[in-house]
């Protein structure tokens, strides 16, 4: 093969190193930032300039085969290199620029992050994000992101870790629903009332309390009621319609709670082991960090650094 021939085939590999890293065209896709069909085309054409499937492709994924291994093994530090390299030059001048990838749980993302992201990206016009709303922990390698939000995560020894900010858990109800119903003194008055919760498997759904003081307690009481559901959010909701006592992370009660259409119930007691206690950001390690990651990390911890506030009911 002539030389001219293999330097139009660079790129090409590279793609196919990208691929083999994400395990899908999609993914492979959105990290190029090409469509994947361009990916899928590139490939194509590597396996007839060499002559032989370099890629098995299964309904989920893809995986390289032993050609197309081979092909990339030794290339890959060198990309990765020349990328660095890249980074570190474009980054060192001008404007911060280029794209951010973040993943983030959806209660959280929609009522807390969303709104503090229209200000940094005023501050940092040259900045695009690209923010996947899911509640799926995603591999963030795998997947392409630079960026995740983690309510209660165990950091994986290859990521770089962030706290955000600390976080509870609260009992919240409408006064409507409190007038009609009664309010509960202690957590053992729960069993009279429609109890809103996030299920945890097939066990018996249960509140742990704890109050700390000179009578301290801590108890756990079997709850039931008419409505549970994975999403902080539609338990809020539901609270809001009057139905029932839910079980919140504060940063989903706190505009509701501000505002007076929620109430806290039980505030003498600290719920423990319903929610997280702390939220984090964490990243993939890499010796070079783009310094659109690194200000979008520190403009967050600023904003959320304090937590989530509320009025008392």
């Amino acid at each position: 093969m002539e030389k001219v021939e293999i330097e139009g085939l660079w790129t090409h590999i590279h793609w196919l190193s990208v691929l083999e890293e994400h395990g899908t065209y999609t993914a492979a896709a959105a990290r190029l930032g090409v469509s994947k069909s361009a990916v899928s085309q590139r490939i194509s054409d590597l396996e007839k300039a060499t002559g032989t499937r370099l890629v098995t492709r299964t309904t989920r994924s893809v995986r390289l085969t032993e050609a197309g291994l081979a092909l990339t093994r030794d290339v890959r530090s060198a990309y990765a290199q020349i990328a660095r390299s890249f980074s570190s030059v474009r980054d060192s001048v001008g404007e911060i620029r280029g794209l951010v990838r973040l993943t983030a749980p959806v209660a959280f993302a929609r009522q807390q992050l969303v709104p503090h992201l229209s200000g940094f990206l005023q501050q940092y016009p040259q900045v695009r994000i690209q923010l996947d709303v899911s509640d799926a922990l995603s591999s963030l390698a795998a997947e392409g992101y630079d960026l995740a939000v983690r309510h209660g995560f165990q950091v994986p020894e290859t990521h770089v870790a962030w706290k955000l900010c600390d976080t509870t858990s609260v009992l919240v109800a409408t006064r409507d629903y409190l007038q009609h119903h009664g309010e509960p003194r202690t957590p053992a008055d729960l069993s009279a009332h429609n109890c809103l919760y996030y299920p945890r498997g097939s066990d018996q759904p249960a509140w742990t309390f704890e109050r700390v003081g000179k009578n301290s307690q801590r108890v756990t009481v079997p709850i039931a009621g008419s409505f549970s559901t994975n999403n902080s959010e539609a338990l809020r909701d539901a609270a809001l319609n009057h139905l029932g006592i839910a079980l919140l992370p504060d940063f989903s009660a706190q505009a509701a709670l501000a505002s007076g259409k929620l109430v806290q119930v039980l505030k003498g007691w600290t719920l423990k082991g319903a929610f997280a206690d702390e939220i984090y950001l964490i990243r993939p390690y890499s010796p070079h960090v783009p310094r659109s990651v690194t200000v979008l990390v520190g403009y967050l911890k600023e904003k959320l650094s304090g937590g989530f506030q509320f009025a008392d009911g």
